[in-house]
């Protein structure tokens, strides 16, 4: 399934209109209505957008892969909006010098274990 069809398939799964969706999205009208009728895709500019609109992760919209619950494959990234709390750690993180980034791994990494 092409991103459009995902896009399209979601937006009828949410009872929401091609104008509602462009509102949220800032995206033209014109520019969705431009991926139906000329079976285009969105530019990858659009895609962080569109996920939060149709709270969809990029992962699903950008692949084939299906959310299994636990069971899915350990991904190799994230997209993580900064102003979560796990973007204001990765902020934070990457603001710290290489001791200390190391010191925080550890007690994330004993913490983890302690809870197991």
């Amino acid at each position: 399934m092409t991103i459009r069809d995902k896009i399209f398939d979601k937006l009828q799964e949410l009872n929401m209109t091609q104008k509602a969706f462009s509102e949220k999205t800032g995206i033209a009208e014109s520019t969705i209505s431009d991926w139906k009728k000329k079976k285009t895709n969105p530019t990858a500019d659009k895609i962080m957008v569109i996920c939060k609109v149709l709270d969809v992760d990029p992962e699903w919209l950008l692949s084939d892969i299906e959310p299994q619950g636990d069971r899915g494959n350990p991904r190799d990234w994230y997209a993580i909006k900064a102003e979560t709390d796990g973007g204001k750690l990765i902020t934070a993180f990457n603001s710290m010098d290489k001791a200390q980034q190391a010191r925080l791994l550890g007690y994330a990494e004993a913490l983890k274990n302690a809870t197991e």
